[in-house]
């Protein structure tokens, strides 16, 4: 492939890279940009392996969220108070971050609230994590800087027009973004400063030596001083030792709803499964939990046993007694391990990652692509 490029080409965009990142995503091209807005002079390409970002970048919901109260108890059963607050401050700050530096107009940022629905069956459930409001608020209080960022809202129900649903714990400071519209605001940005972002590029293996790195690629060899793994749950086939484990993440989406009553972004099942309006339909996704297994995997696709699940939430619950068409389907892979809290970290001299953003890439990955830049030492 080497020689397939001209003269211009391996001189002018093949060459010369101070930084190469790998990965297209919120993380990659926000490390790209806090690179170039400390060291302007540097010259920085991003390689990503597919048309368009191939993890979950531009194929989530959409959510601004950091987090359920049933999450974050989940939370705190693997993790320490002062871990889990860390956690929630780096998705607040990294929100924050992310208006700052695109604007809620590019992103289409609307703050709605988040809700957390409870169905008919599951009122002790619903009663514990109700129990653990005053805590929470308090506990996030000096994080978010509110105390009142958790509260029942049962008048939800009837409005939303839900079935089936007796429980709402509403989120005053949660909200939604159009993930389209932030990717191709960030791109643009980054590409704006002169960083080279080349998409059907591979890399296949990293060879390192004292003085650069190598990335070999189905397009052929490129060189750069430092090396920046951002492909999430993909960064472990670069990366063996990792602690990361993909987890797709399937979604479907209706046509345009008449009247659509529901507005918000929706949690159900400990944050599992989510729904939100947006353009007048109803975006439905989750439901891993019913085959974790299944999930653990690089692959895109959809299965009928998830599928299945999100029609039936969407027909019986979300949407009762309407026959609506489900206009599309996707998925997306994320990074999950063993802890919630990110990996971000020098792996040797001239090699670093920023990987396992555990489902919350757009909370997070303004802030873990800032985070990655710091420790790059040029």
């Amino acid at each position: 492939m080497k020689n397939s490029f001209s003269y211009w080409e391996q001189k002018s965009f093949l060459s010369g890279f101070d930084v190469l990142i790998i990965g297209s995503g919120i993380v990659g091209l926000f490390a790209a940009l806090s690179l170039k807005l400390q060291k302007p002079k540097l010259k920085i390409g991003v390689l990503e392996a597919g048309f368009l970002p191939g993890g979950a970048s531009t194929k989530n919901a959409g959510f601004a969220c950091f987090g359920s109260i049933s999450e974050l108890i989940e939370e705190l059963k693997t993790g320490t108070e002062d871990e889990v607050a860390g956690i929630i401050e780096t998705r607040w700050k990294g929100l924050k971050k992310l208006r700052e530096n695109l604007g809620d107009k590019a992103i289409s940022f609307e703050q709605y609230g988040g809700y957390e629905v409870f169905k008919n069956t599951e009122t002790d459930f619903a009663n514990s994590c109700i129990e653990q409001i005053p805590y929470f608020n308090k506990f996030l209080g000096s994080i978010i800087g509110k105390t009142d960022i958790y509260a029942v809202n049962n008048a939800k129900i009837a409005e939303s027009g839900m079935n089936g649903i007796t429980n709402i714990i509403k989120n005053e400071y949660e909200g939604q973004i159009d993930t389209g519209k932030m990717m191709s605001a960030l791109l643009s940005k980054v590409q704006g400063m002169g960083i080279a972002v080349f998409n059907n590029c591979q890399v296949q293996k990293i060879e390192s030596n004292s003085n650069d790195q190598v990335l070999i690629t189905n397009q052929g060899r490129f060189q750069a001083k430092a090396v920046i793994v951002a492909s999430n749950a993909f960064s472990k086939e670069l990366i063996p030792q990792l602690d990361v484990v993909p987890g797709r993440g399937q979604i479907l989406i209706t046509e345009p709803i008449k009247g659509l009553k529901i507005k918000g972004s929706l949690h159900y099942n400990r944050g599992y499964t989510y729904f939100r309006n947006i353009d007048d339909r109803i975006l439905l996704g989750g439901g891993r939990d019913l085959d974790f297994k299944a999930e653990q995997t690089l692959d895109p696709g959809i299965t009928d046993i998830i599928q299945n699940y999100l029609e039936a939430l969407l027909f019986e619950t979300i949407l009762p007694h309407q026959r609506i068409k489900i206009e599309h389907r996707w998925s997306g892979v994320m990074g999950f391990g063993k802890e919630v809290k990110p990996i971000v970290k020098k792996i040797q001299p001239g090699l670093y990652c920023v990987v396992r953003c555990n489902g919350m890439g757009i909370a997070i990955g303004s802030l873990l692509g800032e985070q990655v830049a710091m420790l790059v030492d040029l």
